[in-house]
């Protein structure tokens, strides 16, 4: 498999449990807005190595997950600010144009330190 992309998560905000019940993570970088950070997973923001696309697999943590689809400025935003949703509800398409679905799953929450990547198949 080929890393397309691969962070750090550094820090969890103190609200990012209350999107657990919603199946949802909100990733931003280091520069993420006060008002936002309380909600974010914050990550490093890294280069992106080709496509983003449906039938990749994100992995967090120890976790695997498919990608159902793929919202169109993923990747320009994910690139540039770090910033885009994990939604984990099985959408094949994609609801919002910052948003990465995942299959259907129950989710875990990250712990600040473990890894973040996205591997083609």
């Amino acid at each position: 498999m080929h890393t397309v992309y691969q962070t750090k998560i550094n820090q969890l905000g103190p609200s990012v449990p209350d999107f657990l019940g919603e199946k949802m993570f909100i990733l931003f970088g280091a520069d993420a807005p006060s008002e936002l950070a309380d909600y974010c997973l914050l990550i490093d923001v890294n280069e992106i190595n080709g496509e983003i696309e449906k039938g990749d697999i994100l992995v967090l943590g120890n976790q695997q997950y498919t990608i159902t689809s793929v919202g169109d400025v993923v990747k320009k935003n994910l690139g540039s600010l770090g910033h885009i949703t994990l939604k984990f509800n099985g959408s094949e398409t994609a609801e919002l144009p910052g948003t990465i679905h995942l299959e259907e799953r129950d989710i875990q929450m990250p712990q600040a330190g473990s890894t973040l990547q996205i591997l083609k198949k």
